[in-house]
C-alpha cells in the first residue's frame, strides 16, 4: 500500500475534551534490548519522532520505566515544543534490568514519578498520566487517591489505568475520573473484551498494547493471510485495521524503531475491511484465543 496519513475525521476525545487521532504511537521500541538502555540506532529512533508530526500521528504513547527514562528524555529533544501532539506518559513500574518491572505504588513514590515526568518532558501538566500497574502490595484506594490529588494539583488534565478488570476500573471511578484504560488486546487476545464493551458504554479511551500481534491467526494461508493478500497488505496491517474497525474508544499505538514500519503501520489507516471480513476475523480471532484457553487447562 502507498502512504498515507490519517482521516481527519477519525477521531476520540480523551476525557471528553482532548481530541486526537486514534492511530497513536507506542515509544516503547525508541530504546535499547529488553527496553533497557539507549536505542541501537539512536538517529533512526529520532528520525523516527520526527516523522510523527509529518505523518499526522499526535498521539504519543510512553512511560517514565521505558529505558527506565530514554524515551521520555528523547520524546522531548526531538517534540519539545509539542504543539498539537498529546504525549501520554505512565509511572508506578521501577526497573532493575532488561525486561524487569517491578511496581510500587507508594504514594510518595506515585508523586515522584509525576515530577520527574513532568521535568523530563518539559510540560507543567501531563496531559495523559497513567497508572501503569496498580501495585498489590499498597492499598489500591491509596493509589487512587494519591493521583487524585495530583489531578486536583494541576499536574495532571486525564488520568489512564493499564492492565486493569471491570472491577478495578469502576473502583478507581469511584475516587476519580477514569479517562482510558491501557490493556494487553490484539485481534487472537481477547481476555479483555469485557473492559472494552465497559470502555466504549463509558466513554473511556481503549489502548491495546501489541495492538499488532495475531497469535496462531497470523500462519501463512490462514485467514489473515487471505485477507492481506486481498487488500495488498501486511497481516500487521490487517490485524490494525480491524482494531481500528472494532471499536470507536479504540486507540491503538503501534510502536517501532524504524522509519519505514512506522509508515506501513499509518497507511493500514486507510485500509477499509468489509463487513465479512471483519465478522470473519473477528470470529477467528475470538475461536483463536478460546482454544488457546482451552489447551492450557
Amino acid at each position: 500500500m502507498g502512504q498515507s496519513v490519517i482521516n481527519a475525521s477519525d477521531t476520540f476525545a480523551i476525557g471528553g475534551d482532548l481530541p486526537v487521532r486514534r492511530l497513536g504511537f507506542g515509544a516503547m521500541r525508541i530504546t535499547g534490548p529488553g527496553i533497557w538502555g539507549d536505542p541501537g540506532d539512536p538517529a533512526e529512533a529520532k528520525r523516527v519522532l520526527a516523522r510523527l508530526p509529518e505523518l499526522e500521528v499526535g498521539f504519543v504513547d510512553t512511560a517514565d520505566s521505558y529505558g527506565p527514562f530514554v524515551s521520555e528524555d528523547l520524546i522531548r529533544e526531538v517534540l519539545h515544543p509539542y504543539g498539537d501532539t498529546v504525549v501520554a506518559t505512565k509511572g508506578g513500574l521501577t526497573r532493575h534490568g532488561p525486561d524487569v518491572w517491578k511496581p510500587v505504588g507508594r504514594p510518595e513514590y506515585l508523586r515522584q514519578c509525576v515530577l520527574m515526568s513532568l521535568r523530563r518532558l518539559g510540560v507543567e501538566r501531563i496531559d495523559l498520566w497513567q497508572l501503569h500497574r496498580i501495585d498489590p502490595k499498597v492499598p489500591r484506594d491509596e493509589q487512587f487517591e494519591a493521583i487524585k490529588a495530583m489531578r486536583d494539583e494541576g499536574l495532571i488534565r486525564h488520568v489512564g489505568l493499564s492492565q486493569v478488570s471491570v472491577e478495578e476500573l469502576e473502583a478507581a471511578r469511584a475516587v476519580l475520573p477514569i479517562a482510558t484504560v491501557q490493556n494487553l488486546y490484539h485481534l487472537a487476545r481477547r481476555d479483555a473484551e469485557d473492559v472494552l464493551q465497559h470502555c466504549e458504554a463509558h466513554g473511556i479511551g481503549f489502548i491495546p498494547w501489541v495492538p499488532l500481534a495475531a497469535g496462531s491467526l497470523a500462519h501463512p494461508g490462514g485467514l489473515l493471510d487471505q485477507v492481506a493478500s486481498k487488500l495488498a497488505a501486511s497481516q500487521a496491517q490487517v490485524a490494525l485495521a480491524w482494531l481500528l474497525r472494532k471499536s470507536p474508544v479504540m486507540l491503538p499505538i503501534p510502536g517501532t524503531g524504524q522509519v519505514a514500519h512506522l509508515e506501513e503501520n499509518v497507511a493500514a489507516t486507510a485500509l477499509r475491511l468489509d463487513d465479512e471480513d471483519a465478522a470473519a476475523l473477528d470470529a477467528a480471532g475470538a475461536a483463536a484465543w478460546e482454544g488457546e484457553q482451552a489447551s492450557r487447562h
